[in-house]
């Protein structure tokens, strides 16, 4: 009987940070699934020109072309080596006509509006590296620029009282646990410092494999930048929550009214027209 080979053991001196990154928190399948749902509730059928802002390894464009021949992504990123790892690892693995379909540019994303796309998606909380009300409007102001006529900005943000506080919550996965702290939080300037861990059952650490330096921006500060920006909606879909377990159930629905509760995350939806 041929032996099946023992699964490798993470450690610190092994461990991919942006694999595990990918395994913790993203789910490209998933939320491309989610935006295509909320362009669709607006328009009755699909989008084909996503922009994918402050893309990192641009998981979600790779996503993106890999849907429809007719998908076309652009992604852009400050980060050179993140992008570098995203060529290496995810658009490597494209088909010769996808990656045809996907653009990658290194630059500020304040700095780029073309070409018209129907959806600019800004997710992992990424915009919140903006800490002044200036600058967020400012971003705003260039993603609706980025959009045709009744394309779609989509965010994400969270919130809850854990927030505002200096705490870690622990997540057991495959071979690690991933650590999300809050570290600093200063309730003056809602300024946020968040750092991302992985434990490795070897007793090893990956101390600080991500850190965020952002503002903690509430949903109504979201919504009257979004307005004054030009788009004409806001809509918050609300993750439901797990009766068995408590926790979120990745069902998201448009809502007015949401929970107070410890934690929440939630989509924003907006249309330029």
């Amino acid at each position: 009987m041929k032996k099946i080979p023992a699964r490798k053991i993470l450690t610190r001196k092994n461990a991919d940070k942006f694999a595990l990154y990918l395994e913790s928190v993203q789910n490209p399948p998933f939320e491309i699934e989610v935006i295509n749902r909320f362009y669709r509730d607006r328009h009755k059928t699909g989008a084909t020109l996503f922009k994918e802002d402050f893309c990192g390894t641009f998981m979600l464009c790779c996503e993106w072309v890999k849907r429809s021949s007719q998908n076309q992504a652009f992604g852009i990123d400050l980060d050179e080596p993140t992008l570098d790892y995203g060529r290496k690892h995810h658009f490597s693995q494209l088909s010769d006509d996808q990656k045809n379909r996907l653009v990658l540019r290194k630059a500020n994303v304040l700095d780029v509006t073309g070409p018209a796309v129907d959806i600019v998606a800004a997710l992992n909380f990424s915009y919140w590296l903006f800490k002044t009300r200036e600058e967020l409007l400012a971003y705003f102001k260039k993603a609706r620029a980025s959009l045709r006529p009744g394309g779609m900005l989509v965010l994400d943000a969270f919130g809850g009282s854990n927030s505002y506080l200096e705490v870690k919550e622990r997540r057991r996965l495959k071979g690690f646990n991933y650590v999300w702290e809050h570290a600093h939080f200063n309730p003056v300037t809602s300024e946020l410092q968040c750092k991302i861990h992985f434990e490795f059952r070897d007793g090893t650490m990956w101390k600080n494999a991500f850190t965020y330096d952002w503002r903690l921006w509430t949903l109504p500060e979201i919504r009257e930048l979004l307005l004054e920006a030009g788009f004409k909606t806001f809509t918050v879909y609300w993750e439901g929550t797990d009766p068995k377990t408590g926790r979120g159930n990745a069902v998201y629905r448009p809502t007015k009214s949401g929970e107070a509760c410890v934690s929440w995350v939630s989509y924003i939806v907006s249309f330029r027209d």
